[in-house]
């Protein structure tokens, strides 16, 4: 039987209006955090944020999170994050750890923020830029002096999303992925499911946002990710024919997407730095468009 909440989604650029307090609030937090969003994930952050509605004191893991600010949104909600990720974040920048309480899940996934310094002093950057990030970090340190809202907390967990053998079954209240599970081989993205839907909750929803692809699947290399086809999408998350798709409009969002002046005319400063990444040298020129999933437990 098909569960009503799930679907399939190629997103609208009119989550930007339809969210428009949301997106202020993600604005504001990576402003505060001194980082920077990519080019569409106002778009992926803003549709799980609506489906998810998430509550304080839930669990939620969020799967390649890295130092994404889904993550620090949810603390900033309440919500214990389990922030899971196979890149080492021992080092965790030190701003992230004044500005929410962060833990590590074992002893070996991050450091003391004493560690945090002296690591963040060896990377190689002119005397400049490190002034800066010090003081950035002291205006933090600082402003997490002042009274504010309670917050919930963030487990880093570095780990391969193929083994969470520190996870229980049926502990989390929710599974969230921006944009990360695309990064993964095909061949290897059921088993990465199957392992996030293990350690779910029955009942709770795996939000999960990746690359479209129209008619089949292919890989864009710059930024290194597979865009998946509706069919794909289905097989691997075990979505029958009856859960909801609007991929019929594919065309219509993603020429939305290509005029949409609010994402082009606030490219995060990285993107004009090299060729290597999703928008080269800052161009706008979007080769794809984000398909956001929902999966249910049963």
């Amino acid at each position: 039987m098909t569960d009503r909440n799930e679907s399939i989604e190629v997103l609208s650029v009119d989550l930007l209006d339809e969210l428009r307090p949301v997106v202020l609030q993600l604005q504001e937090l990576a402003r505060s955090l001194n980082t920077d969003i990519g080019w569409h994930y106002l778009l992926d952050l803003t549709w799980i944020i609506k489906h998810l509605q998430p509550k304080p004191g839930q669990r939620i893991l969020d799967a390649g999170a890295g130092t994404g600010i889904m993550q620090w949104f949810l603390a900033q909600e309440g919500v214990e994050v389990l922030s899971v990720d196979r890149r080492g974040r021992e080092n965790l920048d030190l701003h992230y750890q004044l500005s929410f309480p962060v833990i590590g899940l074992r002893k070996q996934d991050l450091s003391s923020k004493i560690s945090a310094v002296r690591a963040q002093l060896r990377q190689p950057a002119t005397a400049l830029i490190k002034v800066k990030q010090q003081l950035w970090n002291l205006v933090t340190f600082i402003r997490n002096l002042l009274p504010r809202p309670i917050s919930g907390k963030v487990y880093i967990y570095n780990q391969n999303l193929k083994t969470l053998d520190d996870i229980e079954d049926d502990s989390q209240d929710a599974v969230v992925s921006v944009s990360a599970l695309e990064h993964n081989a095909p061949d290897e993205l059921g088993e990465v499911v199957a392992e996030l839907l293990r350690v779910l909750k029955p009942g709770g929803k795996f939000l999960a946002t990746l690359g479209a692809g129209r008619d089949e699947d292919w890989f864009h290399e710059l930024s290194g990710g597979w865009n998946y086809s509706e069919a794909s999408l289905r097989e691997i998350f075990e979505l029958d024919e009856g859960v909801p798709s609007n991929y019929e409009q594919y065309d219509e969002l993603f020429t939305d997407l290509q005029d949409c002046a609010e994402l082009r005319e606030n490219l995060a400063s990285f993107y004009f730095l090299s060729e290597n990444n999703g928008m080269p040298w800052g161009k706008w020129d979007p080769k794809y468009i984000p398909v956001g999933v929902c999966k249910v437990k049963k």
